[in-house]
């Protein structure tokens, strides 16, 4: 598996459906000390999974970058976009029901990139001032 950029752009977040796909791009994030992000087919709808722990103890999210992905989970969940039961923090995130693949690689995309500080793709994914 090739090395993701960091941040991650959407049509190369890793698809983890596959168990050891998961196992494969964990590993990738961890041994390059980078935040894991993937997306994962669940049945009907996608999901999308991010863990700064594979980053190490060294990776922080700042205030700002925090406040502002709680905000955009809220609003995706009052879309009903992803269920409200979605993971938000501050460590281990999981989005649940995307309805298309494109979406949630988008999501994903713009969810690696706020965990290293850069919210400009997740304010471009969604259509209010977050």
């Amino acid at each position: 598996m090739e090395p993701s950029p960091i941040p991650c752009p959407a049509p190369l977040v890793p698809d983890v459906t596959a168990l050891a796909a998961l196992d494969t791009a964990y590993k990738a994030a961890r041994m390059r000390q980078a935040v894991f992000i993937a997306v994962e087919y669940q049945g009907s709808h996608w999901a999308v999974k991010a863990d700064t722990r594979a980053a190490g103890p060294e990776h922080t999210t700042d205030d700002a970058a925090s406040a502002a992905i709680g905000a955009a989970f809220l609003y995706l969940a009052r879309r009903r976009e992803i269920r409200f039961d979605a993971f938000t923090g501050p460590v281990y995130f999981v989005l649940h029901d995307i309805a298309a693949e494109d979406r949630a690689r988008e999501l994903a995309a713009a969810l690696h990139a706020a965990l290293y500080g850069d919210l400009g793709p997740l304010r471009a994914a969604l259509p209010v001032d977050i």
